[in-house]
Order: C-alpha cells, then structure tokens, then sequence
C-alpha cells in the first residue's frame, strides 16, 4: 500500500481524496499542497492531510503518488513542473476532461502519468466539506497513455477501489465525448433554462417565482463555479460543439413535430425517452426499476427533521434507496424526496409518516409501473 501521497489542490475534491486515503485505503503519510493559504488551514483544520507546504517541490519529495487536483487549465503548467521533481512517483489527476492533459504530459513523465477523472462531487467547494465517503460507489475513469508503467495502473487501480470506487479503464477522447453527453451538455442546457426563464416576463410576472418541480430538478446544476466551468466548456469544446449542434438537429424536430401537431411523433419521442431512462435506472439502481417508489413528504423547516424522518424508517426497516431535499422557504419548509423499492415499503412508508404528522405521497418512479 502507498505509504506518503502527495494531493496538489486542497479544495472539495483534494480534501476528500485526502480523508479517504487516510482513513479508507491506510496510506501511511497524505502531504498536501496549494497556493493558497486558507486552503491548507482548511485542509489541516478538517484532518484531510497529515502536513501542507505552499512549496511543490517540498510537497512532492518522495511522493509514491502525487494527485492533481488543481483546474484543467492548471494542469499543463504543473506537469511540467513535475517532470523535473519526484522521480520515482507515479502522477495522476482529476480533471474533467482529458484529451488536453494527455497530450500535454512532457515524455519524461509519460512511463508514469495516467490520467484519471471520478465522476463525483457537491456542490459545496472548499476542504472544509470534505468527506470521506464523497467517492464510495463512484465511477473512476482512468486514462493511461501507451507508454504507462502497468504496473503503476494496476497500483492505482487498487488505492481507487480501497477508496470504494469503481476504476474504469478508457481512451482519453472517448472519455470526453462521453462526458460531453452526460455532464457538459446538461450543464449548459441548466444554465440556458435559467437564464431563458430568468431574462423573460409574461404579461408582467417573472416565470422564476413560479418554478416546480421539474424545473428545480432540471437546473439543479445552473449557474455552478464558472471558474471551473469555464475552462471545462472551452477545454472540451470540439465534443461539446459536436453534441450541442445533435441537440439542435433533435429539438428542430421537436419543433417540426409541434408545429405540424404530430402527435404519433410525440408519443414515440416519450416513449424512446422513457425506455433510455429504465435502462439508467437500471444501471443506478440493484433493483427493477418498476420496483422503485419515490415518497414526497412535505417538512417544516426546523432542526432535526429529517434526522427523525430517517430513524423513524430505519426503525420500521425501511430502506432508502437515494433522496433529494427541496427547499421552498423558512415559512413554507420544504420537500423531501425518499426513493424506496416495492410498492409495500413504499406504502408502510406513508402510513408511518402520516402517523406522526406529514403529509406524504407515493408514487412509482417510472410512470407507467403498475
């Protein structure tokens, strides 16, 4: 097992890597580095590291592993500074996108670099809410270049799944035109719903003191760190112009359809919709996903709430599958979403809740189980 790693970039991600490594995979000593001085107090404050240096030669000296955590933009710069320090240490990364960061590793380093990105996170920033368990059930994708060590891929392999990850091997540029569908493309199109709602009046009112549900659900992502976004948007631009301009060909004939008042077309487009989306379900979830309820509960906004909400179902062996909090108001409280398997936990989780005062709802996730 590793015994000193070096993590560069203590912000959420470093930070978590930081705990997770301490205390999941038993590596010996976590050093960590960064620029900025209030993240190594963070870092140290939240015990995600043994030591901090704002010097990355210090912090790389007799490295087993060095972890760059820093913005994709970043990475290059770093690289090369590395190609002239910790000899023997294998180099990875995180970035969110990868085809940039490959082709920019100098050849002294490229026996030992491979790239990597987990698709995890929050969206809270900062070292100071890092958690261990940010990784647990994460796919981790590793791209190695031809001229990686095996050896290194197969040691790294093994410290990803200690951290309760699942490490996926894939070539650079497929990684970001996957990427570019799954992540990119659903965080422009959040921000251009917000922004199209956002900038609109209708006969007077403004469309985003009126949102629902769905809404709140689609743009969950808008308007995130543009710092990183930025870079992520422009360092991936070939795929992400690729399947925007898919987009546009798609919804051209959404509105085709509208306009000719198509409705076989429609009804065919939901249902190509609906069966993509079992199958994600199916892929998220150990369940069938006929067999999967979600129960809304409305809560007051108060200490402990949820807390209780949970031990109650705990209690009664209920098991929660995934959850979401929507909050309206101080007021108003807020909703909570708890997704159960089976139609009789689904029920005896109203009932249990209805019993101590909530009002609650279950209904199948797909909208046409039975």
């Amino acid at each position: 097992m590793i015994q000193r790693l070096t993590i560069v970039g203590l912000g959420l991600m470093g930070g978590s890597l930081g705990l997770a490594a301490r205390e999941r995979a038993g590596v010996g000593r976590v050093v960590g580095y960064d620029p900025d001085p209030g993240a190594l107090e963070a870092a140290m404050t939240r015990g995600c590291v043994d030591e901090v240096t704002g010097d990355l030669a210090a912090a790389v000296a007799g490295a087993e592993l060095v972890v760059l955590c820093a913005p994709v933009t970043e990475l290059p710069g770093v690289l090369a500074e590395l190609e002239t320090m910790a000899p023997g240490a294998t180099i990875t990364d995180i970035g969110s996108t990868k085809s940039g960061v490959v082709a920019s590793v100098p050849p002294r380093l490229r026996p030992r670099f491979i790239g990597g990105h987990p698709i995890a996170g929050m969206e809270t920033r900062g070292a100071q809410n890092a958690r261990a368990e940010l990784f647990e059930g994460a796919t981790w994708y590793l791209t190695p270049l031809a001229e990686t060590e095996p050896a290194r891929l197969r040691d790294l392999h093994r410290l990803l799944a200690a951290l309760g990850a699942t490490p996926v091997a894939i070539d650079a540029g497929v990684h970001d035109r996957l990427l570019a569908v799954t992540s990119h493309l659903p965080h422009v199109l959040a921000n251009l719903l917000v922004v199209q709602a956002g900038e609109a009046r209708i006969d007077g009112h403004d469309p985003l003191t009126a949102i629902g549900g769905s809404f709140r659900d689609m743009t969950r992502v808008a308007g995130a760190n543009p710092r990183i976004w930025v870079d992520i948007f422009l360092d991936n631009r070939e795929a992400l112009a690729s399947v925007l301009r898919e987009h546009q060909r798609s919804l051209a004939e959404v509105l085709t359809a509208l306009e000719a008042g198509d409705a076989g077309y429609l009804a065919r487009w939901i249902g190509q919709s609906s069966g993509h989306r079992r199958r994600a379900l199916e892929a998220q979830f150990d369940q069938r996903p006929e067999e999967l309820y979600r129960v809304q509960v409305h809560v007051p906004d108060r200490p402990g709430v949820f807390a209780g909400i949970t031990q109650a179902l705990g209690a009664a062996r209920i098991n929660i599958e995934d959850f979401e909090l929507h909050h309206f108001t101080p007021e108003r409280g807020g909703t909570v979403e708890l997704l159960v398997a089976g139609r009789e936990a689904a029920e005896a989780a109203v009932e249990l809740l209805d019993a101590q005062g909530y009002g609650a709802l279950a209904a199948p996730v797909l909208a046409d189980a039975t």
